[in-house]
């Protein structure tokens, strides 16, 4: 059973800007695993726009807003991503699935709450 979907699109400027211009951004909404695996792409804005936009896909299937670095956005081997969220037993859903896409200037995010039937 469905408990929540979230959908969320940013643009990766947005992400870039926020950065350059405040140095403790990047502390405040990325875990320091994310902030690792994005530094050491070609794109990195990319890769973190990702992330930001899963986030706020789970918030919206939440319903609210939890603590950013409460929740890390991570790849599997085959390349699919995770989001692993700090004191997940204290929700009321069982899996997250999620799904992302990035462009040069655009990151989106799907989030699907799913409950055990």
């Amino acid at each position: 059973m469905i408990k929540g979907v979230g959908i969320d699109i940013i643009e990766v400027g947005r992400i870039r800007n926020s950065a350059e211009k405040d140095p403790r951004f990047l502390q405040r909404i990325f875990t320091p695993q994310e902030i690792t695996y994005c530094q050491g792409k070609k794109n990195k804005y990319q890769h973190l726009a990702a992330r930001f936009a899963s986030k706020e896909a789970l918030f919206k299937a939440l319903g609210k807003r939890i603590k950013w670095t409460d929740v890390d956005m991570v790849n599997l081997n085959s390349g699919k991503p995770q989001l692993n969220i700090k004191a997940k037993e204290r929700y009321s859903f069982r899996h997250v699935h999620v799904s992302v896409s990035h462009l040069a200037d655009y990151a989106a995010a799907v989030v699907i709450l799913e409950e055990e039937e």
